[in-house]
C-alpha cells in the first residue's frame, strides 16, 4: 500500500494541533494582510524582562504584511527619574501637570525607551524568532500637539493634547515596509515639546491614517496587571469581550473599579470608533502570547470595542453560499439535516437568516411560509461547532419568530430526525404528519422519517 493509496480502513492519523492552529488562523493572516495596526502599549511592558517576547509576537505579525504603528508609553521610566531628582508627577483630576523637571525626565525616559524598542527590533541571532529578520524602524516628529492649558485654575504646564497627525509621513514611513515607531510626546509649531498620553497618540494616529485595528496592551487585572497594582482584584470580567462604543461613558460611571489608565483606553477606543475605526481591540498584555491569539483565533483573547454589534444577524445573501454549505456540511454528512446543492441553496437565499462573526458564519436557519395555512416552516438550524451552548441558536430562533410573527404566521414547525429534543425544550409539541400543510405533506420524505413537532406563536 502506497502513500498516495491509503486503505481506507486504517483509523484516522491522531489530531495535529499545532497543524489545527495553522489552518485556523489562515483565513485572519490573509484579512489581515496589508492592513494598518496601531498598537499601544505602557513603559511597564519595556521594563518587563518578557518585554522580548512581546517584540517576538510584534516582529511576526510584521513578517506577515501588517503595516504597523507602535506606540510607546514611558510612565515608570519617567517616575524613577522623577525619584532620582526628589520629585514627583503630580496630577489633578486624572490629569497630570508637567513642570519643567518631569519635563526633562519625559525627554530622557522617551528616548531610552525609544533605544530600547528599536534594539529589539534590530535583534537578529541566530536560534531565535529573530533571526535572519530585518526590521526597519523609523521614529520623528509625527505629532503636532497644543498645551492643555489652564483648567479650573490649573495651569498643566507642558501636558498637551495630539492637535494633528503628520499622516502624509506615516503613510509613507509604512509604505517603505517599515515600523512606525511614536512616543508619548508631540511639538509645537513655536518648537515646543509636549508630554502627552499614548492613548491620545494611538487614537490620533489611528483616526489619520484610517487604521483597520487600534490595539491597546493593557496593565489593568482584566488586562494582566501587575501583581502590586491596586486594582488587583478587579473582577476579570468586568469590561466582557465586547463593548459598544455608545455604552463606554455609562460603564466608566458605573465601574469605579477600572483604572484610571484603562479609562483612558477606553475613551481613546470609543473615540476612534465614532471616528471611523471599525475594531478597537483592549488585550492582556501579561498573558502570554495575548497579542497573536486576539488577532488570529476567532474568539480572541480580550475586549473588542466597535461603534456596531459585533456579531451581526442579519438576511443572507448570495456571497454567503459558501460559508453556509460550510456550516450545514458536517450536519448534512451525519444525517441530522438533508443535503442541499450549491445551486439549490442559491435559489433559496432568500429565505436564510444568518449570524456573522468577523466574517465566520456562526449560525443559520431558514423560513418556509405556508401563507394561505398560517405556518412556516423553520429549516437548517444550524450552529458552528465552536459556538454551540452560547446562546447562538436560541437568539436566531427567537429573530425567526419574530419574522413569522410580523408576516401573519401563527404557528411554527420543524421536521427533524436527532434534534428533537432541542426543539420541544423550546416551545415546540409532537405533532402528526397530517397537522402539516397540504404543500408540504406531499414534499414529505418517508424514508427519512423525519419527526414533526409545531410551535404556536
Amino acid at each position: 500500500m502506497t502513500p498516495s493509496n491509503p486503505d481506507p480502513n486504517d483509523p484516522a492519523p491522531p489530531r495535529d494541533l499545532f497543524v489545527d492552529w495553522v489552518r485556523q488562523a489562515t483565513p485572519y493572516i490573509h484579512a489581515h494582510r496589508g492592513r494598518t495596526f496601531v498598537i499601544v502599549f505602557g513603559g511597564e511592558a519595556v521594563a518587563d524582562p518578557r518585554f522580548p517576547d512581546l517584540v517576538h509576537d510584534i516582529a511576526l505579525l510584521h513578517g506577515l504584511g501588517i503595516r504597523l504603528v507602535l506606540v510607546h508609553g514611558a510612565r515608570p521610566q519617567i517616575e524613577a527619574r522623577l525619584a532620582g531628582r526628589g520629585a514627583q508627577l503630580r496630577y489633578v483630576n486624572g490629569l497630570r501637570i508637567t513642570d519643567q523637571t518631569a519635563l526633562a525626565c519625559v525627554k530622557e525616559a522617551a528616548g531610552v525607551v525609544r533605544v530600547e524598542i528599536e534594539a529589539l527590533l534590530s535583534l537578529g541571532l541566530a536560534n531565535s524568532p529573530m533571526a535572519g529578520v530585518r526590521i526597519p524602524v523609523v521614529s520623528g516628529n509625527f505629532v503636532t500637539a497644543r498645551p492643555l492649558g489652564v483648567i479650573e485654575g490649573v495651569d498643566y504646564a507642558h501636558t498637551g493634547a495630539v492637535r494633528r497627525i503628520d499622516r502624509q509621513t506615516l503613510r509613507a514611513v509604512l509604505d517603505q515596509g517599515a515600523v512606525a515607531l511614536m512616543p508619548p510626546l508631540g511639538y509645537s509649531p513655536t518648537g515646543e515639546v509636549f508630554n502627552l498620553s499614548a492613548a491620545d497618540v494611538a487614537r490620533g494616529a489611528a483616526v489619520a491614517l484610517g487604521a483597520d485595528k487600534l490595539i491597546f496592551l493593557t496593565e489593568d487585572p482584566a488586562g494582566g496587571a501587575s501583581p502590586d497594582s491596586e486594582a488587583r482584584n478587579l473582577p476579570q470580567d468586568l469590561l466582557g469581550p465586547n463593548l459598544l462604543a455608545r455604552d463606554i461613558d455609562a460603564l466608566l460611571a458605573a465601574a469605579s473599579a477600572i483604572p484610571e489608565d484603562v479609562a483612558q483606553c477606553l475613551r481613546a477606543g470609543a473615540e476612534a470608533c465614532r471616528n471611523g475605526i471599525r475594531r478597537v481591540h483592549l488585550v492582556q498584555r501579561r498573558r502570554g502570547g495575548a497579542l497573536l491569539r486576539e488577532l488570529l483565533t476567532p474568539d480572541g483573547s480580550g475586549t473588542l470595542i466597535s461603534a456596531e454589534p459585533y456579531e451581526e444577524l442579519r438576511p443572507a445573501r448570495i456571497d454567503d453560499v459558501t460559508g453556509i454549505l460550510e456550516l450545514l456540511r458536517p450536519l448534512e454528512d451525519r444525517g441530522v439535516l438533508v443535503r442541499r446543492s450549491r445551486e439549490r441553496l442559491e435559489t433559496e437565499i432568500d429565505r436564510f437568516f444568518l449570524t456573522e462573526r468577523d466574517g465566520l458564519i456562526t449560525a443559520c436557519a431558514a423560513l418556509y411560509p405556508y401563507p394561505s395555512a398560517g405556518m412556516a416552516e423553520l429549516a437548517c438550524v444550524a450552529v458552528h461547532q465552536d459556538y454551540r451552548a452560547t446562546g447562538r441558536g436560541d437568539r436566531l430562533l427567537a429573530h425567526m419568530e419574530d419574522i413569522a410573527r410580523a408576516s401573519g404566521i401563527e404557528r411554527l414547525f420543524v421536521l427533524t430526525t436527532q434534534t428533537a429534543h432541542w426543539f420541544r425544550e423550546r416551545g415546540f409539541e409532537p405533532a402528526s404528519l397530517g397537522a402539516l400543510p397540504m404543500e408540504r405533506q406531499a414534499l414529505y420524505n418517508f424514508q427519512r422519517n423525519s419527526q414533526v413537532y409545531i410551535k404556536a406563536l
